[in-house]
């Protein structure tokens, strides 16, 4: 039987405080990796404004993270001068992710945003959930006939890939790569990724990027239907508009992939084995969707519960910006240039917020977590993660009501993204 402790293992509030004291992003002990909530609570309470070694500054409160995604003109997301050093400026790396639609400011983030979301209107997604459901179905019905298998492995992480290479036109025999292209891209985020990651980071940009030449070629002479295709809107941009340059499309077509995989597989990693960490939540989940009425009824009282999840363990658990000009934030002025590191996992949980932020409750209401982030630079995909976690999460439970983890989970071990390399099940 595998025991809560084992899922999240407990963190006394002295070594919080003591590892509060020091706090520094690069170097983290392995105790804050696999819990680092109370470190975080430390921090909010005596120095939620905290100035880093390197000079940078770290928030927790979810009032002074509301403030900086709200003012996008003094904020930036452009990571230029902080990608330069980290990972130098002729890397495949640097090229990625300064191109990517993340990490830019208006007006290449306006016009990549505005193209990707032209095809993931409400109707687009709405047409997605048939397709998805067979998806999920089809998955159950494997595990179903294993008796159990790994929750990341053979359902999490199977989904998205499925999904973004829909979107994008990516033909399933090509599909087997993707994820590996895709942790090893953003495993390279990490403060201090090692020289292995970097390394594996910019080749796997390198041979996305191969691939993806060829994708576009062939897009090129045979377009798709740009109101469902992604690559294909991408490629003829707006009407009458300008468009992407081939730079800016190959590597926001990897932003694609990374944006939609990974969040989004531990969106659903973490809500299955949140469900076997807390089993009082996991028992009043499943009376909810019994006493459902309608499939109305059983849609919202999935979307509360998986905004739970996102808010006690958002799957992207910081965010950074760099102040262009000297501005206060919680009380502390910053000069021009000052990094900001914003702590998601921090603000999810911050009691200013949220009522009982530790408890985790899936029918809370009013749940204003910044899982999706805020502002011109929220989630583009948020209503799609959505989908994917109630169709998800809520197909899972109901087939497998009674499932359990039968070895403990193992974690990312990674402070940006946080979720679960794997985790072994059987399903009675």
């Amino acid at each position: 039987m595998v025991t809560p402790d084992q899922i999240t293992p407990r963190m006394t509030p002295e070594r919080a405080r003591d590892i509060a004291a020091t706090f520094d992003l690069r170097a983290l002990p392995a105790d804050f990796l696999a819990n680092p909530y109370p470190v975080y609570a430390a921090l909010r309470e005596t120095e939620p404004v905290r100035r880093m070694p390197d000079g940078s500054l770290f928030l927790t409160r979810h009032a002074d993270l509301m403030a900086v995604y709200r003012d996008a003109a003094v904020f930036s997301s452009d990571k230029h001068v902080e990608f330069a050093p980290k990972y130098g400026v002729d890397s495949p790396l640097y090229e990625h992710h300064t191109t990517s639609l993340v990490f830019n400011d208006p007006p290449l983030h306006t016009r990549v945003r505005k193209l990707i979301m032209g095809a993931l209107t409400r109707r687009a997604i709405a047409d997605m959930e048939p397709g998805l459901v067979t998806l999920v179905d089809s998955l159950l019905d494997r595990i179903e006939a294993q008796g159990g298998g790994d929750l990341i492995e053979d359902f999490a992480a199977a989904i998205p890939v499925e999904i973004i290479g829909n979107l994008l036109g990516v033909p399933h025999q090509d599909r087997d790569p993707l994820r590996d292209w895709s942790l090893a891209i953003l495993g390279a985020l990490e403060p201090v990724p090692t020289a292995d990651q970097q390394a594996l980071g910019n080749r796997s940009v390198t041979e996305m990027l191969h691939y993806l030449k060829g994708l576009v070629a062939e897009r090129r002479q045979s377009p798709g239907d740009p109101e469902r295709d992604v690559l294909t809107r991408l490629i003829q941009g707006e009407a009458g508009g300008e468009k992407l340059s081939e730079v800016e499309l190959l590597q926001n077509c990897i932003f694609l992939l990374n944006a939609g995989h990974e969040t989004t597989t531990n969106l659903i990693g973490n809500g299955l084995i949140l469900l076997q960490e807390f089993p009082q939540a996991r028992q009043q989940l499943l009376a909810d969707l019994r006493a459902a009425g309608s499939d109305e009824v059983r849609e919202q009282v999935l979307t509360l519960a998986v905004d739970e999840c996102l808010r006690f363990e958002s799957s992207n658990q910081l965010g950074n910006r760099r102040a262009l000009r000297a501005t206060p934030v919680g009380g502390v002025d910053l000069p021009e240039g000052a990094l900001v590191t914003l702590c998601i996992g921090a603000a999810n949980r911050d009691p200013a917020a949220f009522e009982e932020p530790e408890v985790f409750n899936l029918r809370r209401d009013s749940n204003r977590h910044l899982a999706f982030g805020f502002g011109i630079h929220q989630c583009a995909g948020l209503s799609l993660a959505r989908l994917e976690g109630r169709i998800a999460i809520g197909r899972f439970l109901t087939r497998f009501p009674a499932y359990r983890l039968n070895a403990a989970p193992t974690r990312g071990g990674r402070a940006r993204f946080r979720g679960f390399l794997s985790a072994p099940f059987v399903t009675d």
